[in-house]
């Protein structure tokens, strides 16, 4: 079966072309079903903004390897033993792309995102076909779409996001960047009743997509100062939470200076693994006494996501699809920020 794989490791953009990332269409073996599993003929997959640090090559895989994890499809097969969710042959769905064991000291902590087996079930989204565990899926509402539906996991990024974050009605809230993570972030929080929400964004486009989506501020880094903006919005106080969802090392410094005293400071975003920012310690965690914590995936948060999935305006975040044969042209767009997201389309008759 086709499969977009990563075939070079490299920045997508790196203008050299000897160090340039490469992803190409590979024809690889379909999986095998397994007792418990659900096979997926994919409909749409997503590119993450993580997906072109992989190409980076920041886990150190040995190419080629799979990408995509933001899949939405239909159900072609169901292992005999998959019968605990009621899921059936023809179902429309959508699921997490980690399969949490459930039996390691973290699964049972409570803390499924430190699954000790759960990257043994990262397969490759961007395929015709996908095998996932029955835990791993599910069923799409009848009111959302098949191309809304592989927006799944970014909204249990955002729902993960919002447990962290913890809302008061009437906060004041930032956020760093623009993308998709960034923009759900908004909506979210608008329905939560955040006050003065900001969106920090150097892309037009995007800062214009934030005023859509509830933002009542906008701040562009390249022309005005963050700093200044954010007191001057905040009355010299600061925001009660700054989440950072760019993953811009040029980004991420600037933020402990807005955050308010005793405020919460939420870096959730993929960072360049060697990365290490200056952070003062006596300032931000001692006198301020700032909160500052991180997320990486959503445990837990799939069944809330599926219920909140049709909640979301999801128009500009599906507008823009490639076939799975045009795989280098849709990570060209990608990187050029032009597009809030990008959809391969797996199979043309879904």
């Amino acid at each position: 079966m086709k499969s977009i794989s990563v075939v070079k490791v490299g920045k997508l953009n790196d203008p050299d072309e000897e160090k340039k990332g490469k992803v190409a269409v590979l024809d690889i073996e379909e999986q095998e079903v397994g007792d418990e599993d659900v096979k997926i003929k994919v409909a749409y997959c997503a590119i993450c903004g993580s997906d072109p640090h992989l190409v980076e090559n920041i886990f150190g895989w040995d190419v080629p390897f799979g990408l995509g994890h933001e899949v939405s499809g239909v159900i072609v097969e169901l292992g005999k033993k998959a019968t605990k969710k009621g899921l059936k042959v023809g179902d429309r769905v959508a699921g997490n792309f980690l399969k949490f064991c459930g039996t390691c000291y973290y699964c049972q902590n409570g803390q499924q995102q430190f699954c000790e087996h759960g990257d043994e079930y990262n397969r490759p989204g961007m395929s015709e076909y996908i095998v996932w565990h029955e835990s791993q899926v599910y069923k799409l509402p009848d009111n959302v779409s098949l191309k809304e539906g592989c927006m799944l996991e970014p909204i249990s990024i955002a729902v993960r996001m919002m447990d962290k974050v913890n809302p008061r009605y009437g906060e004041r809230i930032a956020i760093s960047g623009g993308g998709p993570i960034g923009l759900l972030a908004i909506q979210s929080i608008v329905r939560f009743g955040g006050t003065s929400v900001t969106l920090i964004e150097p892309i037009e486009a995007r800062r214009e997509l934030g005023l859509k989506y509830g933002a009542e501020h906008v701040i562009d880094p390249t022309t005005q100062s963050t700093i200044e903006e954010g007191l001057r919005i905040t009355e010299g106080r600061g925001f009660d939470t700054v989440i950072d969802c760019s993953g811009s090392v040029r980004a991420v410094g600037d933020l402990p200076k807005i955050t308010a005293r005793g405020g919460k400071l939420i870096y959730g975003a993929m960072y360049p693994k060697s990365f290490e920012m200056p952070f003062n310690l006596y300032e931000y965690c001692y006198f301020n006494e700032l909160t500052v914590t991180g997320f990486y995936v959503a445990p837990y948060a799939f069944p809330r996501a599926i219920q909140s999935l049709s909640k979301y305006q999801l128009e500009d975040f599906i507008s823009k699809e490639f076939f799975i044969d045009d795989a280098e042209a849709a990570f060209a767009a990608q990187v050029s920020g032009k597009y809030p997201k990008i959809l391969i389309h797996c199979n043309k008759d879904l």
